[in-house]
């Protein structure tokens, strides 16, 4: 929770409400910068747009040129990738439109799941330049709301503000002196805790089952090998310098277990498997509920 007296910023922006809150109110041109930035973003990377530059590859094969912060989702995808043996992909776009996550929110099933084509198949990713040889239906969720928490805060940061928290609907960023007690949201009762963290200079973000679930078991977090829902754990919460790297590791965190990725990234997590146990590395410093 932001600090008592402070001053939020709110918003809806890719799908979601966030809050950005600072000691004092934001001047009008650095709201204005914020909603820019957001805005976007999300004319980069949504596939719910037909105007989004992303959007282009799922019309027809090509090329586009991507801005600059995509070598950094290139490369957290790259790892990602490697290290689930192509579980977390960034086509898993087709599948989750399949199962009826689509443009129109249909979450009607179009028939049984089925899996992406291969990064490597398909699609030649190198830093801003992205070539499709075929359609293709991009889908960088897994990381992207993260990589934008990061985005802003560099915005509130060359406005010369040392003290902020940038929440995007619990993807959080915090800066400043006094740290934040966040709750950690019960993946089964989002009105319910399951413990608490503290937040001090780092970024904190959660994958949960429950937040876009449908129909019979269907939710938003696939196996990109198989294209079904992943059901062996339902939530994950990720700490780590920037939230580009906490937000998609936790979604790594579904299918990669823990010492791969802490081989790789500079990390803390905590892990709820579907059986309700929870497991979580000696430098995620929080306080769990019995």
């Amino acid at each position: 929770m932001p600090h008592p007296g402070w001053s939020t910023f709110s918003f809806d922006g890719i799908g979601t409400r966030w809050e950005i809150s600072t000691p004092d109110q934001l001047a009008p041109v650095l709201t204005g910068e914020l909603l820019a930035a957001v805005e976007e973003y999300d004319k980069t990377w949504s596939r719910f747009r037909s105007d989004s530059l992303v959007s282009r590859l799922s019309r027809g094969a090509g090329s586009i040129t991507l801005p600059e912060h995509a070598a950094a989702l290139e490369e957290l995808y790259a790892v990602t990738y490697r290290l689930s043996d192509g579980a977390m992909t960034p086509l898993i776009g087709s599948s989750l439109e399949r199962l009826g996550y689509d443009a129109n929110y249909s979450l009607t099933p179009l028939g049984a799941a089925q899996a992406p084509p291969r990064w490597e198949d398909v699609l030649d990713w190198a830093g801003t330049a992205m070539t499709a040889r075929e359609p293709l239906v991009l889908d960088i969720g897994a990381a992207g709301k993260g990589q934008l928490v990061d985005l802003l805060g560099g915005i509130l940061r060359g406005a010369g503000l040392d003290d902020f928290l940038v929440d995007g609907s619990g993807d959080m960023l915090h800066a400043g002196a006094h740290p934040v007690t966040v709750a950690l949201e019960h993946p089964y009762n989002p009105r319910q805790a399951i413990g608490t963290v503290e937040l001090d200079n780092a970024a904190l973000c959660a994958s949960a089952s429950n937040r876009r679930a449908w129909d019979d078991g269907l939710h938003h977090v696939l196996d990109g090998t198989t294209g079904k829902p992943i059901l062996t754990t339902v939530a994950t919460w990720t700490m780590a310098a920037s939230a580009l790297v906490a937000d998609g590791l936790a979604t790594a965190l579904f299918m990669v277990d823990p010492a791969p990725l802490e081989k790789e990234f500079d990390f803390s997590w905590l892990k709820v498997s579907s059986a309700g146990s929870a497991t979580f590395s000696t430098g995620f410093e929080g306080r769990l509920f019995t």
